[in-house]
């Protein structure tokens, strides 16, 4: 019951962390376009959207529910269980005409496009991270060589 605890908490905290990142890029999208209110039925779109995909990012990316997997494979499977999530969400909450063809391959070329975004930013962050703590290891290394 305490891991259970523990991966809701952690479920809770990214949840909160997308809903509040979601909202704020919302937010200054529509301020940007004139509008000076947002539908409570926006609101509740990106509650279910940051809910449901911080579940599917837990599962994708986390070794606490699927071992062992390449991060590639994760990638494939967080791209295949999220695009359909997001999709029902977008037609429920009507974000584009779902009657035009044109506006499901601009619906899904974004998706994708913002998916590709993000998976880079994060490579590079990684990276960067990486970077750092190979540094901050060679200067322990450095430090206790003599011991």
């Amino acid at each position: 019951m305490k891991h259970f605890m523990k991966r809701v908490l952690e479920w809770k905290t990214g949840a909160s962390l997308a809903f509040t990142a979601s909202m704020l890029i919302y937010v200054v999208i529509a301020l940007l376009m004139g509008e000076r209110q947002i539908e409570a039925t926006a609101v509740i779109a990106m509650l279910l959207l940051s809910m449901t995909g911080t579940f599917v990012q837990y599962l994708c990316f986390t070794d606490n529910i699927i071992k062992n997997m390449r991060y590639t494979r994760r990638l494939m499977l967080f791209g295949v269980l999220f695009l359909p999530l997001l999709t029902v969400i977008a037609v429920v909450f009507g974000w584009f005409p779902a009657y035009r063809p044109g506006a499901w391959l601009l619906f899904l070329g974004l998706a994708l496009v913002v998916l590709a975004a993000m998976t880079l930013g994060f490579e590079f962050y990684f990276h960067i991270a990486g970077r750092k703590y190979d540094g901050l290891l060679g200067q322990y290394r450095k430090q206790h060589e003599g011991e």
